[in-house]
């Protein structure tokens, strides 16, 4: 757990000295969906969100120039890479509905929560806390309270929980 923590301190830093600011992954999603929305002619850039001006500028410029959605970019990439390196890229054909109700359902409230919270556990949790706001460690609180109601509702969908001698969860 040690060296977690220094890399994701070393990372954090790295992330702030490039971008000058605090290392974040949601928002660059809500920035692919207004894009997306408007390759097929909505106008997201009317909502007053995409009226801020720094949400402005990163609606109206390419999302090569983002530096979350650099940090996704790089996320998913590091992850084939190591995936690859382990020998475990594999398309799971046969999932069962429940497992895909469960993860799709899951995903949407993950989402959903991370973008009201103005951050996942990176931007909201770690950068919150590394910056010395009160909103991180609320987050925390309400993590470890949505942690537990997803492990009481991992049953409903045919899902063990982990155990502490699993070798991943």
């Amino acid at each position: 757990m040690l060296a977690g923590a220094v890399v994701l301190g070393v990372l954090a830093g790295a992330v702030f000295l490039v971008s000058g600011g605090t290392w974040g992954v949601t928002s660059a999603f809500s920035l692919w969906g207004a894009k997306i929305l408007q390759v097929f002619g909505l106008h997201p850039e009317t909502w007053e969100f995409w009226r801020q001006k720094a949400n402005a500028a990163s609606l109206a410029g390419p999302i090569w120039r983002d530096k979350n959605s650099l940090t996704d970019i790089g996320i998913m990439i590091g992850a084939a890479v190591a995936a690859a390196a382990a020998g475990a890229w594999k398309i799971h054909s046969s999932i069962p509905w429940r497992t895909a109700v469960a993860a799709v359902l899951g995903g949407v409230l993950m989402g959903v929560g991370a973008r009201m919270a103005g951050g996942c556990n990176v931007g909201a949790y770690l950068g919150g806390i590394s910056t010395g706001s009160l909103h991180g460690w609320l987050w925390g609180v309400f993590a470890l309270g949505g942690t537990w109601l997803g492990l009481k509702l991992r049953p409903l969908f045919g899902l063990a929980n982990p155990v502490p001698t699993d070798s991943i969860c």
